[in-house]
């Protein structure tokens, strides 16, 4: 039994370097949700900046979401068509395509997004009540580890911490502890202090536990898996495993800072401010009052006065060369593709992939990381069914704009060069190149029994047009025969 000031000790060792990893983590899924800075740090001109200087009065505050794009790009580049995999047994790639499901390319992306947020992404394999292995991603915040301290730097054990709320509606939180053989867990109510956690900690019986005969005896906190090995995996986001919102964030707030300045300036310049010389106003405050509600003030003075007029000049020019350097940089920082439609036109297939070649480079350092988590995964799951696989092959595809008539054309110049599989598989309105060429197989038997057998040799069988040509000739000759 694991003692409780064991886990008390844990969460002490960890919390500090865990709050860190929180606060960037929120600060990422923050921006990606496009609530950057510029909305809760930008001055409000309308208190007492607006009494110094009466020509500032709109307070714009546009936040661009620059980073959700990117991580959105990165995301449908690499997993809208998910990763496939093969351990060496039909039966066993079946198994694994059935209990991956439908769900699997939205958690795909949901690892995808959390790793981008916070460095690292979190899997989490379990068996339910009736003994069905399921999985899904896990929010990043919730996942404390423990690693070991050699040079594999492995998993030794798992904090989970996350809030939950009982039957009577107050909210409290679970603590869970894995390790490669069991599964402790504890509750504690939210406290105000770190001292009134360690205070609230206690037992949670959470696990429903079943007698020999298959039914419900009693809940207890520990829970005996079969794993072997702790069922957290990590993805990691890159080989440093840090997100993707250090390299953009100043680039996108002084992206935000300059656009909503400018929008100001268009709002203000509305604004005339007559100068009146001779004005024989009170105080300060008398004449910056009457200034704002009138745009205008008395003159009052026996030598009489004069009349002119203030607005904003706004340097336009430097505003939108501002813009487009930081709206370049944030893309080439963020290593994602600009989406403005003058970037692409008619581009060749060597241009696009020339535009792609950045978000190539990201998304690469990203696969490497998730190749080995989900070579962990099929490799756990293998393990439940009694299956060890000596290799498995991930096969990896990539979603991104293409010329589709530049990739025809060479299908087609290649058909004498390659195996009509491989054509199959790189022509772009083909998505399963195997049920293509059943499909192509039966067309192809059903014209064979509508013209009749004895008109096609086995060139058409292959596709080839030449033997319709024979045919019309044959039957040709033997009208005029008979």
């Amino acid at each position: 039994m694991l003692e409780i000031e064991v886990i008390k000790k844990l969460i002490k060792k960890h919390s500090g370097s865990h709050m860190e990893f929180v606060r960037k983590a929120e600060e990422a899924k923050r921006y990606y949700e496009n609530k950057n800075d510029i909305l809760h740090n930008k001055k409000n001109h309308n208190d007492e900046y607006n009494n110094e200087n009466p020509m500032r009065n709109a307070d714009n505050r546009i936040s661009t979401n620059f980073y959700g794009l990117l991580v959105n790009q990165k995301a449908g580049y690499m997993f809208t068509a998910p990763p496939l995999f093969d351990v060496g047994n039909d039966k066993v790639n079946k198994d694994i395509v059935r209990f991956l499901g439908d769900r699997y390319a939205k958690i795909c992306k949901d690892l995808c997004v959390n790793a981008s947020n916070s460095g690292v992404g979190w899997l989490h394999i379990w068996k339910d009540k009736n003994d069905v292995l399921k999985y899904s991603a896990v929010d990043s915040t919730q996942i404390i580890p423990v690693w070991s301290d050699d040079l594999e730097n492995d998993i030794e054990a798992v904090l989970r911490i996350y809030p939950c709320t009982d039957e009577k509606g107050d909210r409290f939180k679970v603590c869970q502890y894995w390790n490669k053989d069991e599964c402790h867990a504890y509750s504690y109510q939210m406290p105000d202090t770190e001292e009134g956690l360690y205070e609230n900690l206690k037992e949670f019986d959470m696990f429903a536990v079943l007698n020999g005969t298959g039914e419900f005896a009693e809940y207890q906190n520990v829970l005996n898996h079969d794993f072997g090995e702790v069922p957290f995996i990590p993805f990691f986001n890159n080989n440093a495993a840090v997100n993707d919102l250090n390299n953009v964030k100043s680039l996108i707030d002084t992206y935000d800072k300059v656009f909503s300045g400018f929008i100001d300036d268009l709002e203000d310049i509305q604004e005339v401010i007559f100068v009146l010389s001779g004005y024989g106003g009170e105080n300060k405050e008398e004449f910056l009052k009457e200034l704002r509600k009138y745009k205008t003030v008395n003159i009052d003075s026996p030598e009489g006065g004069g009349l002119t007029t203030l607005n904003i000049e706004i340097p336009v020019e430097a505003r939108k060369e501002m813009l487009t350097l930081c709206r370049k940089a944030i893309f080439e920082q963020g290593q994602g593709v600009d989406p403005d439609p003058q970037n692409f036109g008619n581009s060749s297939g060597v241009a696009l992939k020339f535009l792609y070649s950045l978000l190539d480079l990201k998304a690469g350092l990203m696969e490497t990381e998730f190749k080995l988590g989900f070579g962990r995964l099929i490799r756990m799951v293998c393990g439940q069914w009694g299956y060890e696989p000596e290799q498995i092959i991930q096969t990896w595809t990539r979603t991104a704009v293409t010329n589709d008539s530049e990739l025809a054309e060479m299908c087609v110049k290649s058909s004498n060069v390659i195996s009509q599989l491989s054509i199959l598989k790189n022509h772009p309105f083909v998505e399963n190149a195997e049920s293509e060429i059943e499909q192509i197989k039966e067309e192809k038997q059903e014209a064979l029994e509508e013209f009749g057998a004895g008109l096609f040799n086995e060139n058409f069988i292959m596709g080839s047009d030449e033997a319709v040509k024979s045919g019309e000739e044959r039957e040709e000759t033997e009208k005029k025969d008979s």
